[in-house]
């Protein structure tokens, strides 16, 4: 991926991409042991952004930042006419990129979520590709990162030999540990997001039409209406709202500059 591909959505910078190329974005990186961050985002990671400028400089100093909702890849074709045919969702991303770290051997870790979805997550992740090689796995600790930890950790990931993490902290959180931890470490770090719980079994996923309609909020807020429901209710609109000023030429949606300093503190 390269600035070619960025595109502005509301002053936050998405890439332009499909599968395809998002999966040998990170294939390559682990290949070449360099640090690569990455996120999939919808409207609510979008909005995060919009509304917490320091948040959008660090997403938009990551190496590759794809459409995961189909609002989003609506607004690239919209304001930049992309011609995008479809979305690159996190969950099916994560897919594809185990695919071939799968045939390539190339060993993956597992960070965040909890010890009871990343027991379930294993094995399921082992049935779909039995040639998987899982470095090593570490649970969220639901906290603040405590002085020095954040290296520890890095150097537990190091020396597990893996070639990429998935980091399934939820959104803004894992953003921001990837962006932390991307100096650290010489792999992609992949911001998954609810990925964890799908391929655990734990959520499920919406019919293939509501996908394609851009409804899956709609099914994630009937499933969690008492943790989402701010989620959807109010930024939804905001994303609308704000898109449509952009698209006519009321707001600039001005990009903030990529952010370069590491955060004094983040959640693991």
């Amino acid at each position: 991926m390269s600035a070619r591909t960025k595109r502005n959505v509301l002053g936050v910078l998405v890439d332009a991409t499909d599968y395809a190329t998002a999966t040998d974005a990170v294939v390559t990186a682990a290949h070449e042991r360099r640090p690569l961050a990455l996120t999939a985002l919808a409207v609510h990671g979008v909005m995060t952004g919009v509304l917490d400028p320091a948040h959008n400089a660090r997403l938009n100093s990551f190496d590759v930042v794809t459409p995961d909702g189909q609002p989003v890849r609506w607004a690239l074709n919209l304001l930049h006419h992309a011609g995008l045919n479809d979305r690159v969702y996190g969950p099916t991303l994560t897919l594809h990129v185990l695919s071939r770290f799968a045939d390539e051997g190339l060993p993956v870790y597992l960070y965040g979520s909890t010890e009871e979805t990343l027991a379930r997550l294993i094995p399921a992740l082992e049935r779909m590709f039995p040639a998987l090689k899982i470095a090593g796995v570490e649970p969220s600790k639901f906290r603040a990162v405590q002085p020095g930890e954040d290296a520890e950790i890095a150097d537990r990931i190091r020396s597990s030999g893996a070639r990429l993490v998935l980091v399934g902290l939820g959104c803004p959180r894992q953003e921001v540990f990837a962006y932390a931890m991307r100096p650290l470490l010489d792999m992609p770090l992949m911001a998954v997001g609810a990925a964890f719980d799908y391929h655990a079994g734990l959520l499920r996923q919406p019919p293939p039409w509501m996908q394609r309609a851009g409804l899956e909020w709609f099914w994630r807020l009937g499933l969690e209406p008492k943790r989402l429901w701010r989620r959807y209710v109010i930024l939804n609109p905001a994303y609308l709202s704000r898109l449509a000023a952009q698209k006519v030429g009321l707001w600039k949606a001005r990009p903030p500059a990529p952010a370069t300093e590491r955060p004094a503190t983040f959640s693991v």
